[in-house]
């Protein structure tokens, strides 16, 4: 049996450890797989090609075994790639050039997948003010139309990392689309951060209503991390949407600015096309529900973590006091960010509230 080596880790790939290695397992990185990567990183500026390269292992893989005629296996191990691809440029701002070839490897291997799922996805494109907004539609088996859950990726996720939570909808009959909105995946280089994210859902919205395939009378919004703001700030305004999920989102971006990990204040400014952490400040501090919240009146679900080193968990209390609408607030003690160590605590019981405000109550 091979052992593997530790070596020391600088800061910045201490904090990406320290802050997200739950999220990685739980997103569809292989355990071992995590191990082995981070304890042979010991630089930042190792981290996008190492995991680029553990990666490549997935993708060969699933080349191989598609070429072979094995198209279950092959959307497995191609979605596998993709996260790892993902989770090599997720927060990887230092060298743009390395960070978007890695990403556009984890765009590549999700299309490539997204025919052989169960249930099969569809890459989409949704008009936005002259450009586009990257999706992935899945529908669940045998529902003609079924509702409905438009996903809002947060500050460095993307639709790439959403096959776990996707799954979680579809076993209850709802649809899922997965979408890259301002700031985020192949919208981040072209379309900035905005605070006023109802604008971007309205978008997608207005284009869900031309499908046919999906009930657009049931509508579901859902949030993680940064989402967990954008989510809750689209259902103040957006009324078509029917109830929202909201995953450890800030209350106030700019006011928790100072508490965030360095590599997510960095994000943050690439994110927002701001040359300086100056800037960057100032456009969080556009990203706020004060005086919004109160405007909520479908229901919500809400989830933090006690344990939580980015997002305090009173940012989710001070949502659920203000909001107008019926309220679950899920806390739970031992979770850090999105509690994402604690999974089991919350994630299919938000898919068992969303299937049950959709309509879908024996799900």
């Amino acid at each position: 049996m091979s052992e593997t080596k530790t070596i020391q880790h600088d800061a910045l790939v201490a904090s990406a450890i320290h802050h997200w290695a739950p999220r990685f397992v739980a997103n569809g990185v292989p355990l071992t797989d995590f191990q082995e990567v981070t304890a042979g990183i010991s630089r930042w500026d190792e981290w996008c090609g190492a995991w680029c390269a553990r990666a490549a292992v997935h993708e060969e893989i699933g080349r191989k075994v598609l070429a072979e005629g094995f198209k279950l296996s092959a959307g497995q191990h191609l979605t596998t790639a993709a996260a790892c691809y993902h989770f090599a440029k997720f927060v990887f701002v230092a060298d743009l050039k390395q960070m978007r070839a890695a990403h556009m490897k984890a765009v590549e291997c999700r299309k490539l997948a997204l025919p052989f799922l169960h249930p099969a996805g569809e890459y989409v494109s949704i008009p936005f003010q002259g450009k586009t907004f990257a999706g992935v539609l899945r529908r669940p088996q045998g529902v003609a139309r079924p509702p409905i859950v438009v996903m809002c990726m947060g500050l460095d996720s993307a639709k790439e990392e959403m096959d776990n939570y996707e799954s979680l909808f579809l076993a209850r009959g709802l649809a899922t689309l997965s979408f890259d909105g301002p700031g985020q995946g192949e919208s981040e280089y072209d379309i900035p951060i905005r605070g006023d994210y109802e604008v971007a859902v309205k978008a997608v919205v207005d284009w869900v209503e031309q499908r046919h395939d999906v009930d657009a009378d049931n509508i579901g919004l859902w949030g993680v991390s940064l989402g967990g703001y954008y989510a809750p700030r689209a259902a103040a305004f957006e009324k078509r949407v029917k109830a929202c999920i909201a995953l450890s989102g800030p209350y106030d971006m700019g006011a928790a600015w100072d508490g965030l990990p360095e590599l997510t204040r960095e994000t943050f400014r690439a994110r927002a096309h701001c040359k300086t952490q100056d800037e960057a400040r100032k456009v969080a501090a556009t990203l706020s529900l004060k005086g919004v919240a109160d405007k909520i009146t479908c229901p919500l679900y809400l989830v933090t973590g006690k344990l939580d080193r980015v997002v305090p968990w009173q940012d989710a209390e001070r949502v659920a006091r203000e909001a107008r609408g019926a309220v679950e607030l899920v806390m739970i003690e031992d979770g850090n960010h999105v509690a994402n160590n604690r999974a089991y605590k919350y994630r299919p019981q938000s898919a068992d509230w969303m299937a049950r405000q959709l309509g879908l109550a024996r799900a």
